[in-house]
């Protein structure tokens, strides 16, 4: 009796053979799920946002539409009020060459309500993204015309001596140019000490555009000597920092040698 193999008689399988199987041939059958085309619309964006995303997984925001802010908004309608307010403002100011007591009051009240835009629609902007490229020139300008308007009309009727107003133009000016010309290598941060200068210019400005006398105004020149000091410093401090930044965004952009080929 011999021993018989239990595959003896059936057909070698093709993968036994060393050949590959045939396809059934014939129109392929497709399998339906359900939601049909709206599965299937669902799945083309997120099939395309994941090749996007690469191998790290994370999505690439180059490719997010970009987010247009209409110029018409409240905080550009602010500092356009600014603005408008600075010929209001010298013509209280000057009124009567600065010897009614009714117009410097008024004048005064009108620098202070230009002087609150200029806080508030900073703050808007930055909250409620509405940071426009007609914001960042106008908001600049409307600061120095105010603060121009007022050292100027503060010279010729108040007393103020012209060498103060000129440095401290001098200073405003110049922190503006330094602006443009660091402004493609990124943007210089305002420092605690460029928000304490402004807000004690402010109140120099102020506290001398008001009808005062005796020590009342003897106070008002010492806090508009302060407003020099720290004008002064926070202007060095600003040089110097638009000085590094500069000289560190052309070092991060230079490319690196690979030796003699």
């Amino acid at each position: 009796m011999t021993d018989t193999d239990p595959k003896a008689g059936q057909a070698a399988s093709p993968s036994e053979l060393g050949t590959p199987p045939r396809r059934q041939s014939g129109p392929a059958r497709s399998v339906e799920r359900p939601g049909g085309v709206g599965r299937a619309a669902e799945f083309a964006p997120n099939l395309s946002q994941s090749l996007s995303s690469g191998l790290a997984g994370e999505p690439d925001h180059l490719g997010d539409p970009v987010t247009t802010v209409s110029v018409w908004n409240i905080a550009n309608a602010l500092t356009l009020l600014r603005l408008v307010l600075v010929p209001f403002f010298a013509l209280t100011l000057w009124h009567l060459h600065g010897q009614s007591t009714l117009w410097r009051l008024i004048a005064c009240a009108i620098f202070v309500v230009a002087s609150l835009t200029d806080r508030i629609d900073g703050d808007l902007a930055r909250k409620h993204g509405l940071i426009t490229e007609f914001g960042k020139l106008a908001d600049p300008i409307a600061d120095k015309a105010l603060i121009g308007t007022a050292l100027i009309g503060l010279s010729v009727v108040a007393g103020l001596s012209w060498w103060v107003t000129g440095l401290i133009l001098l200073r405003e000016v110049g922190v503006t140019l330094l602006r443009f010309w660091v402004i493609r290598h990124g943007v210089i941060p305002a420092s605690r000490g460029g928000k304490v200068k402004t807000t004690v210019q402010a109140l120099a400005i102020g506290l001398l555009v008001l009808p005062l006398s005796g020590g009342w105004r003897g106070l008002a020149d010492v806090v508009m000597a302060l407003a020099l000091v720290l004008t002064l410093l926070t202007g060095v401090d600003y040089v110097f920092r638009a000085i590094r930044l500069r000289s560190a965004d052309r070092l991060a952009v230079r490319p690196v040698s690979s030796g003699p080929q």
